[in-house]
Order: structure tokens, then C-alpha cells, then sequence
């Protein structure tokens, strides 16, 4: 697994090949916490670049999220993570993208796929339950739903919210198979929404 090379901090290298050294010119940056594959954060990139608009980077940022730990549910507890990233991200980062291997909870539920500020700078997502441990699954499926779990807490960033439609990428997933049966795309209406939150 290819670890992350960590630029200086100066300077913000985008997938575009430029570098956002210029407040105008925002990325959002994809920070890989712990061991996450290099390809995954090359596809995730070019994701946010076809629904977003903006350029992305690849940007470690927190080596160690023990302080979320929680000991008696063995899983680390999201919101604190985001407010970190946020705290921590450049001055160029216009939104950030936490993606962890680790199992992620918030109190009132039992895990979750990930977690977003609504309307602010900071989201994640884990990869920890896009595997579904009964069957033998293809790399491509289980990077799928890594993707579309990016893009729907990005979203939320955005000020999108979870949408009724089952095959928009904003709805909301109570399992694993909800995620396979949803698309990678909007759906008509938060297109709309999104493109006014962009202008």
C-alpha cells in the first residue's frame, strides 16, 4: 500500500498539477488518516473535481486520532475528528475530506459511514463497514462506495441534505446494500441546490 507523500507547508500541490498558493485558488483536500491507498485518494480526487468543480490535493493531516477513542464502544467517536481537521487545514483548503480505515460512531447511533459539518469546512467517511464481511467482494465494488460516501458527505458541506430519492448519492444509508443500490450522481433536484451553493 503506497503511503501519502506530505508536501510542505507552504505550498498546497493540487491533482491538477498547479499549486493553490494563491488565496483565490481553493483546493479541497483529501487527508488520509492512517493507511489509505494512494489509488483510492487518485479516484476520489477526480470524483469531487467532476461534481465540485474545485481542484483537489492529498494532504495528511492527522497522524494519530486516539483522542476520539472511545474505549467502551471500541470505536472513535467522529465529531471531534472533524472539528480537528477544520482547525488544522490550511489556509487554501476550502473543504476537507477525512478518509480513515477505522470505525467511526456518533452517540445516537451505532456506527456511521461518515459524518459532515453541514454547511462548514470538515467530513469523513470510513471504510471500516464499506466491506461486507459475508461475501468475497471485487476491489472496484468496495471503491465504489468509497467514493459515493465522499461525495455524499462533501455534499452535506454544501449545505445538501439527505435526499428522499434512493438513487440520489445524497440519500441516506442504513446498510451496506443501500450504498450498491444508489448512484454516483445527484439527482435533479440537489444538482440545483448544489450548483446555487456554487455560484
Amino acid at each position: 500500500m503506497k503511503k501519502m507523500p506530505v508536501p510542505p507547508s507552504n505550498t498546497l500541490p493540487c491533482s491538477s498539477g498547479s499549486t493553490c498558493t494563491d488565496k483565490n485558488d481553493l483546493c479541497i483536500i483529501i487527508s488520509p488518516i492512517g493507511e489509505i491507498d494512494q489509488d483510492i485518494c487518485g479516484l476520489v480526487g477526480k470524483k469531487i473535481q467532476s461534481v465540485f468543480g474545485y481542484h483537489t490535493m492529498t494532504l495528511p493531516i492527522l497522524s494519530d486520532i486516539s483522542f476520539a477513542y472511545d474505549e467502551n464502544r471500541k470505536q472513535y467517536h467522529s465529531t471531534p475528528i472533524l472539528q480537528k481537521l477544520a482547525d488544522n487545514a490550511p489556509a487554501n483548503c476550502f473543504k476537507i475530506i477525512g478518509i480513515t480505515g477505522l470505525d467511526l460512531f456518533i452517540p445516537i447511533l451505532t456506527h456511521v459511514y461518515g459524518e459532515a459539518q453541514l454547511g462548514g469546512k470538515a467530513c469523513m467517511i470510513s471504510t471500516y463497514r464499506l466491506h461486507d464481511s459475508q461475501e468475497t467482494e471485487i476491489y472496484s465494488k468496495i471503491n465504489e462506495r468509497i467514493v459515493k460516501e465522499v461525495i455524499h458527505e462533501l455534499g452535506h458541506t454544501f449545505n445538501l441534505r439527505h435526499c428522499d430519492s434512493s438513487s440520489c448519492i445524497m440519500h441516506y444509508c442504513r446498510a451496506i446494500q443501500d450504498v450498491d443500490m444508489k448512484s454516483d450522481q445527484l439527482c435533479r433536484y440537489c444538482a440545483i441546490m448544489l450548483a446555487d451553493e456554487l455560484k
